[in-house]
């Protein structure tokens, strides 16, 4: 069976993969490039629309001195197509710091296809699980 999406999936899975690995790496201008002009990062306490926003919202705040190590490890993502260039995501996820594993979650996304290709939308990122060792400042976790 072949998926007549395929294209446009592994386009928004690579688009998922700019994003974890700018955002590991502190490139913040890659990580915000990764959204529509009007998109929304949306975690525990904060939300930013725009990728302006987005980076001056990342890079406020004082951060750890022992965080020097921190990877996203995208797991089992679902991607639905609505109608034509748009689309919806849930992508868990697993970080580890120098704490170890550090919190896990979910992405819920939506997406939309724009003139420079696939864009997210909205993301609301979702704290399942915090470690009592972790090195990120305390998320409100759903249970």
């Amino acid at each position: 069976m072949t998926d007549p999406r395929f294209s446009e999936r592994m386009a928004i899975t690579d688009l998922m993969a700019r994003y974890t690995i700018n955002g590991d790496r502190g490139q913040l201008a890659g990580l915000a490039a990764c959204f529509a002009p009007d998109g929304i990062l949306e975690f525990p306490g904060t939300s930013a629309k725009s990728p302006a926003e987005i980076i001056s919202v990342l890079s406020n705040g004082p951060r750890n001195p022992s965080l020097t190590f921190v990877r996203h490890h995208l797991t089992s993502s679902l991607i639905e197509f609505e109608a034509t260039g748009k689309a919806t995501g849930r992508t868990y996820f697993q970080v580890c710091s120098n704490a170890g594993l550090d919190h896990i979650g979910v992405y819920a996304d939506r997406f939309v296809h724009l003139v420079d290709g696939w864009r997210i939308a909205h993301r609301q990122v979702r704290i399942d699980w915090q470690s009592p060792d972790s090195l990120f400042r305390r998320f409100e976790t759903r249970h």
